[in-house]
């Protein structure tokens, strides 16, 4: 039988989903599992425009981002943002309305 061991104290209780999710201090590798949780999320929360900040540098967590949007169908649009919220070190996604595809 397992000892069901309390979660670190760093982690909090619950997490609050927005429609922003930033990228920065993770790896390339974890950035399609984050992507895809967070789309899903706002389509069951019926968000319809996200943000996703994943830095300038060398582009290479833009590059992992846009593969995933474009391979997602609720996925009606992605840009830049404006200069105001990154520019292009950050992209916006239009999402779909989740009642009709």
């Amino acid at each position: 039988m397992s000892k069901k061991l309390p979660p670190p104290p760093d982690v909090p209780d619950k997490i609050i989903i927005t429609d922003t999710l930033d990228l920065h201090g993770f790896f390339p590798e974890q950035i399609p599992e984050l992507i895809n949780t967070f789309i899903d999320n706002a389509m069951e929360l019926g968000l319809k425009q996200l943000h996703i900040i994943h830095g300038k540098g060398k582009s290479r967590l833009k590059f992992e981002v846009l593969q995933i949007l474009k391979n997602r169908p609720e996925v009606k649009q992605f840009r830049d943002a404006p200069p105001d919220l990154g520019g292009w070190g950050s992209t916006v996604v239009l999402l779909k309305d989740s009642q009709h595809p």
